[in-house]
Order: C-alpha cells, then structure tokens, then sequence
C-alpha cells in the first residue's frame, strides 16, 4: 500500500538522479494551508525545467540558484495546472530567459507574458524534453469546466530517471491529523472528488477516462512516489503505481457508472 508522507512548506526535497520538488503554501482564505507545490528537474544535457510555478522565498531561491548557475541553466517553465496561475507571473520575471509553457486559460489569463505557442494540454510537451520527462493528458475530462470551482484535470508530468510522478489535483494524497485522518480521502492516492462535475458531457467520457487511467498507470508502472499539489507523496513499491490506480479507479466506479447514462449531447 502506497505510504503517504506530508513535506513541510518551504522545503527542497532531492528525490534523486535530478529531480528536486519544492513544497510550498497555499492559504485558502488566507488560513487553512493546502499547500502547493513545483518541481526543478534537471535534464541529460544539464538544463533545468520548472515543473509548474511557485514564488520562491529567498532561502529556497538560494538553493535553486545554487543548482542552476544562478538561474541562467533554467530552460523551461512548465505550467500543467490551468487553475494554478497565482506565481505564474513571479517566475517567469525571476527566469526570463526561459521557455514559458502553459495551458491555453494560462495564455488568456496573463497575455502579456512571453508564452510559447504550444499548449500544455494539446499534447504539445511530448518531444521537448527527451526521455527525461513524459507527459499524459487525461482523457474523457474538461480541462476547464463551466464551473471554474473544479479543479480536476491536469497534465501528469513522469520524470523516469527518478521513478516520480509530479501531478496537480487530478490525483491526491492527502496527510491530515486526527481527526481528519479520518477522512476517505486522506491516507492514500486517490482521484480528486470532483471528477463527476469534470467528466465530458457524453456518456462515452467514463469509458475513456478509465481507459486513459489503465493506460497511463500501466506506462509509468516503475514509478517509486506520486507528488501531489496539496498537501503530500504517496511512496510506492516497485510495481505498485497500477495497483493503486485500479484501485481508485474501483472507488469511483459507481461515479463512472452513473455518467454512462447520461443523456447523449448531439
């Protein structure tokens, strides 16, 4: 069973063969801290990318300096989350000669930053990074909903070398105090519970979502930890990324179920 850990905010975390997460702070209501959270991956050729966006306090930009010359390898910025926009602009003024990716709310929402024409969630970041980074956009699910309070869908980012997955929301680990704890979310990797309002108007979206998910689990089955936006890592055993996916996918059955009725939109 995949061991879920909490990272203190404000902290670097080296999980190997170049891939660093950074553990940050989001107040919702400027109170209960959810956390947040990106990632500085170092590439073959000895490059950095940014794996979504996070306004560095000055112990952690020291740290992250140190590792790229002061900022100057840091080639790209890579945006996956369309909803996470509040250090989108920070970084790219602390990078600016890097590379701005993102999704296509990330280029209406700051159209004066310096963003490169391909988009996140068009399958665009397949071939810009090598073996290093893999990428998987879910499918069956609205990157942007009608109702912008879901927050479902992101793109999952898999940096093989380290055996990590970094995603926002889409998946979730949660590690809370008890009474929380408690709580059918925390404790283990699991889908975000707003899938339902996420999935694709068409009933044909359920099946495509669980396909995607089989597929995307079965692909990154040598993953060692899954990094989530809000709170913690799910630590894995060798081989059991699909296993744990099937079974969240065994926790929403009766919510892809219940979509595969719903009315065809013509």
């Amino acid at each position: 069973m995949a061991e879920i850990t909490k990272t203190k905010p404000g902290t670097l975390t080296d999980f190997g063969n170049g891939f660093h997460h950074i553990r940050g702070t989001f107040r919702l209501g400027g109170v209960l801290d959810l956390g947040t959270h990106c990632a500085l991956v170092e590439l073959p050729d000895g490059r950095f990318v940014f794996l979504d966006s996070y306004t560095l306090d000055d112990e952690l930009k020291a740290k992250v300096d140190a590792l790229t010359d002061n900022g100057r390898k840091v080639a790209a910025i890579v945006n996956l989350h369309p909803f996470h926009t509040l250090h989108c602009e920070w970084m790219a003024n602390a990078y600016p000669q890097a590379k701005l990716y993102g999704t296509k709310r990330h280029h209406e929402k700051f159209p004066d930053l310096k963003w490169e024409s391909e988009k996140c969630e068009a399958g665009a970041l397949d071939t810009l990074f090598g073996d290093a980074l893999q990428f998987s956009v879910p499918k069956g699910v609205q990157m942007v909903c009608e109702d912008e309070n879901v927050h479902f869908t992101s793109v999952l980012a898999y940096h093989a070398p380290s055996g990590t997955i970094f995603v926002d929301d889409t998946l979730t680990a949660l590690k809370a105090p008890f009474p929380l704890s408690l709580l059918p979310m925390t404790g283990r990797l699991s889908f975000h519970p707003t899938l339902a309002k996420a999935l694709e108007p068409d009933p044909h979206a359920a099946d495509a979502f669980r396909e995607w998910a089989i597929g995307m689990a079965q692909d990154w089955a040598a993953a060692r930890r899954v990094a989530t936006a809000h709170n913690a890592t799910a630590d894995l055993a060798p081989g059991e990324f699909p296993e744990t996916i099937g079974a969240a996918l065994g926790r929403v059955a009766k919510v892809l179920q219940k979509h595969r009725h719903v009315p065809q939109h013509v």
